[in-house]
Formats: C-alpha cells, sequence, structure tokens
C-alpha cells in the first residue's frame, strides 16, 4: 500500500522514514495528504490564492494518491502538527504579498514606491497592475487616452473584463478602439511595455494631495454651516460658472430642510436622541414659526415621533416662541450636523436623492 507515496524522482525526500523504514515521502507528497485530510474534514482552503504552479503541482500529488495506510497518514499528520509548533513567526514571503499585509499600515506614496522599484528590478509586465484596476478606473483610462492607447490596453486585458469595459463606454468611442486593435499587429513589445509603464505613472500611483477631502465635499461642508442667506446665494452663483459642480455640492449638502427627503422616518427618534436638547427646542421653534420647507422639515419629524412627545415639543416651542434668526439657524445647523454625524459612523444611512424609491 505505501507504494502509492513512491517518491517523484526529480523531488527530494524529506522528513522521516514511512513505518516500514525502507520508503520516505516528498515535501509534495506530504503536503498533498495534509491538504487531502483537511479537505475530507470539511475545511474550506483558499489553495486559489496559492500560484499557478504550486496549485499544479497540488493537483498532480493529490492525483498520485491512492490507498494510504493509516500508520503512514498519523506519521505525517504528526509531523505536520510538530512542524506548526515549531514556527514561531510567519512572513508573506515575497514583496507583492507583504504589500497585500501592510495596507493601511504605510502610506501609499512609500507603496507605489516599493511597487516601482518590484517592478524594475524583475522586468515585471506593467499590465498586471493595470489589470487590477477597477471597471470604472479602466474606463476612465480609455476615455482620458488616445484611440491608439486604448486600443493596446485593451488588447492586454482579459476578454470577459475587455467586454464589461467596453460595454462602459460611449458607443462610438467603444467602437473606434476596437477597429484601432487591428493596427497593434505590428506593434513591438518594447512599445507595449513602454506604453504599460506610462499608464502605471499616470493612473496606478497614489498622488499626494494637501487635502483630505475631495473639492466637493469640503464646499458641502462649509455650506452646510452657512446661513441660509449664504449658502443659496452661492449655490446661484455656482449654477452659473459650474453647473455640474453646482449639482454635486447640492447632493453634499445637508440642512434642516433636507431631513424629510433625505432621513428615514424610522431613524428619526434615534437621531433626537444624540441631539442637545436646547438645540432641538430652539430648531424645532424656529422652524414651525417659519412657514415653507423648515416648517415642512419640523411636522416631519413630530409626524416620526410618538403622540406624547410631538405634543411635549410643541408646547416647549410654543413657550419659547419665534427664536432670533441667528440662534434658529445655529441651531437648525447643530440638528442637521448631528444627523450627518451618524451618517458619517454608519448608525444610520441617509436617502440618496437621486436613487429612484422601490415602489
Amino acid at each position: 500500500m505505501l507504494n502509492a507515496f513512491d517518491p517523484l524522482p526529480d523531488s527530494a525526500p524529506f522528513g522521516a522514514p514511512s513505518p516500514s523504514g525502507t520508503l520516505r515521502l516528498t515535501r509534495k507528497r506530504k503536503a498533498a495528504l495534509i491538504v487531502q485530510l483537511l479537505i475530507s474534514d470539511g475545511n474550506k482552503l483558499a489553495l486559489s490564492s496559492m500560484p499557478d504552479h504550486v496549485q499544479e503541482d497540488l493537483a498532480r500529488e493529490l492525483g498520485a494518491i491512492r490507498l494510504v495506510d493509516r500508520d503512514t497518514v498519523n506519521a505525517v499528520a504528526t509531523e505536520f502538527a510538530d512542524l506548526l509548533d515549531a514556527i514561531g513567526l510567519s512572513a508573506p514571503g515575497n514583496v507583492d504579498a507583504a504589500l497585500e499585509a501592510l495596507a493601511g499600515h504605510i502610506s501609499p506614496h512609500l507603496a507605489d514606491k516599493l511597487r516601482d522599484q518590484l517592478d524594475n528590478r524583475t522586468g515585471r509586465d506593467p499590465f498586471i497592475r493595470l489589470q487590477n484596476l477597477t471597471t470604472d478606473e479602466v474606463v476612465k483610462v480609455l476615455s482620458n487616452e488616445s484611440i491608439q492607447i486604448g486600443a493596446v490596453l485593451l488588447s492586454k486585458l482579459p476578454v470577459a473584463r475587455a467586454a464589461e469595459v467596453l460595454g462602459k463606454l460611449p458607443g462610438e468611442r467603444a467602437r473606434r478602439i476596437t477597429f484601432a486593435v487591428r493596427q497593434t499587429a505590428d506593434i513591438a513589445p518594447d512599445a507595449v511595455t513602454r506604453i504599460g509603464h506610462a499608464l502605471v505613472s499616470d493612473y496606478c500611483r497614489t498622488r499626494l494631495t494637501a487635502f483630505e477631502k475631495a473639492p466637493v465635499e469640503r464646499v458641502g461642508a462649509i455650506l452646510n454651516s452657512s446661513p441660509a442667506l449664504t449658502r443659496d446665494d452661492v449655490l446661484v452663483g455656482l449654477d452659473e460658472s459650474d453647473a455640474d459642480f453646482a449639482k454635486d455640492v447640492r447632493k453634499a449638502i445637508f440642512t434642516f430642510e433636507d431631513i424629510p427627503a433625505r432621513v428615514r422616518p424610522i431613524h428619526v427618534p434615534g437621531c433626537l436622541r444624540v441631539i442637545e436638547a436646547s438645540d432641538l427646542a430652539t430648531a424645532m421653534a424656529f422652524a414651525l414659526g417659519n412657514g415653507g420647507k423648515r416648517e415642512e422639515a419640523a411636522n416631519f419629524i413630530l409626524d416620526c415621533i410618538s403622540q406624547r412627545m410631538a405634543s411635549s415639543m410643541k408646547e416647549e416651542a410654543a413657550e419659547r416662541g419665534t427664536p432670533k434668526t441667528v440662534d434658529g439657524e445655529a441651531a437648525m445647523n447643530a440638528v442637521s450636523a448631528a444627523i450627518r454625524a451618524l451618517a458619517d459612523d454608519g448608525t444610520i444611512s441617509l436617502i440618496d436623492p437621486d436613487a429612484e424609491e422601490e415602489g
């Protein structure tokens, strides 16, 4: 029965002798036996994460295993357990795996630098990094670059991925890039490599910026805390100078008046619990006395809470009277800021103003 484990001619033997004392198993055969044991016990192994040549060797070794006596299985399992006990540290083993393990612990700029050094040292195909871009990022490359460059990149993508990317491009550009693929037949390999490195330099490196947030988010945050007149005036000006930017800024803004359209009724009670009582009372008194969208927002809040709490809130607002504009707007900004904070930390999710409501 042990002849099922005859060592491969090109494999060096490893480990203790088999129970018969005449045959020893190779490292590959032992590894295959351990894998088979784990699979037989119902374990799910991430074998696809191993290099292709390792997976091929494993498949061959598994195919060579037929019947194995119990003593051999126990001996290999014991040796494997002893080996695990002796290991004090496990590291990724290569630069690519190390960079993945360090993601979030080193700066993106340093990670890019290390990848560049690895590519230059090993002469690795730059299109491997380009293939790791998201589909939307590849679409951006094909939209920004020339038709000829797009044809080269499209030709280096896996077939299914290329089809997916083409489906997201405007029809005319997709047709032009596809037609240009025919012109890549005689392009020299070194020219393709230079194109790949240039695209990696432009699209695969993390750009260092002075600001953590995008311009839209920064302007939206400023206008969130601005008086209504200032906010409306700025938005009118943005509409005139850059309508697309103004549209994106409006999406980033969340004010007291936006509560009915952006906050789900089920979340309102929880939102009120994190708002300062004085801010909520002042905001409600101001909104209920001003009409328009502010009053609509106040009534929406009242409709989403218990009748007892709503009555108490109305009575308190009536007793306060109508606050001064500066105090009322400050209180409404405090209410909207508290709700935005809950959305930012994932406690609630705001409704996307552009999303279609499910009927």
